[in-house]
């Protein structure tokens, strides 16, 4: 007995290792590429701030940024670093990941899976490069609309004694750390939301939804998508309207994914002699039941 239990945890402990091994690896390629973007920290920086700096020359004003708290410059470069040194090891990252995970997968899975790991981070990549091309641009007018530029004594509006009011000015003086947040904020939102059609699909390959569920729980999919647009988004209506459009719309692209896939899938089971007996079952639930006679 005692041999038989010895001889179960092998494997287990073979797995352990190699888990071990490529977490080892992976956590070397990030602080690899940590490291290399903290030396290039202030070009990332710059091509991060372009959309702003594009909004300010638009208005004929400087472009930039302050720096509030002492520590906040090096704070703001290490978080750059941890974002682009992710960015860069996540390759092999995935990588690492498959090769633990395939071994354990039969050939039809692997021939699943495996596209979905190769969409998902370009559909993330489409969806950053959205908010920073189009949201983002949009968003940063939109805010940068409620600067005011002061005028001096006998500019404004009238006083009492006849004479006219300085008006105060407004004008943007960012901070370095709250437009970092703010841009990796809208990043990170719209390119998570793009993971719709991955993860949806991927769960209707599985079995667990189907195109007209989907359908079904579409009212309460509008909802929810709107309350989503609340919360990633920052408080104006035109990001939340392209939020809510932009996810609608993946949403819909889903439910036509997931058709597919079961058209797929019936195609398979068709082949395979097995789709009669699912289908017959199918319309034996569709039928209504016969009216009882008098």
């Amino acid at each position: 007995m005692t041999d038989d239990v010895d001889d179960s945890s092998a494997p287990l402990i073979e797995h352990l290792a190699e888990l071990r091994n490529r977490l080892i690896k992976s956590v070397i390629a990030f602080i690899i590429g940590m490291v290399i973007c903290y030396t290039v920290w202030n070009q990332i920086f710059n091509i991060l701030t372009d959309p702003i700096c594009g909004s300010l020359r638009d208005r004929g004003q400087e472009c930039g940024l302050i720096l509030i708290k002492l520590q906040e410059g090096f704070f703001v470069a290490i978080r750059i670093s941890l974002m682009g040194g992710f960015i860069l090891a996540f390759p092999y990252i995935a990588a690492q990941l498959w090769r633990f995970v395939a071994p354990g997968l039969y050939k039809n899975e692997k021939n699943a899976f495996l596209p979905f790991l190769l969409a998902s981070p370009i559909m993330f990549a489409i969806g950053g490069a959205f908010a920073f091309y189009v949201v983002i641009p949009l968003a940063f007018d939109f805010f940068l609309g409620f600067q005011q530029m002061g005028t001096g004594s006998g500019v404004g509006a009238a006083a009492t004694d006849g004479t006219k009011l300085a008006e105060a000015g407004i004008t943007f003086q960012g901070s370095v750390d709250e437009y970092l947040s703010l841009t990796i904020k809208f990043i990170l939102a719209f390119g998570l939301c793009f993971q719709l059609p991955v993860l949806l699909t991927l769960m209707g390959k599985a079995g667990l939804v189907s195109a007209k569920g989907l359908g079904d729980v579409r009212k309460y999919a509008v909802v929810g998508i709107l309350l989503l647009a609340a919360i990633v988004t920052p408080p104006d209506v035109i990001t939340q309207v392209i939020l809510f459009t932009v996810v609608y719309g993946l949403y819909e692209i889903s439910i036509m994914l997931v058709r597919r896939v079961e058209k797929q899938r019936e195609a398979n089971l068709r082949a395979q002699g097995l789709w009669f007996e699912d289908d017959e079952d199918d319309l034996a639930d569709d039928e209504p039941e016969p009216e009882d006679k008098p």
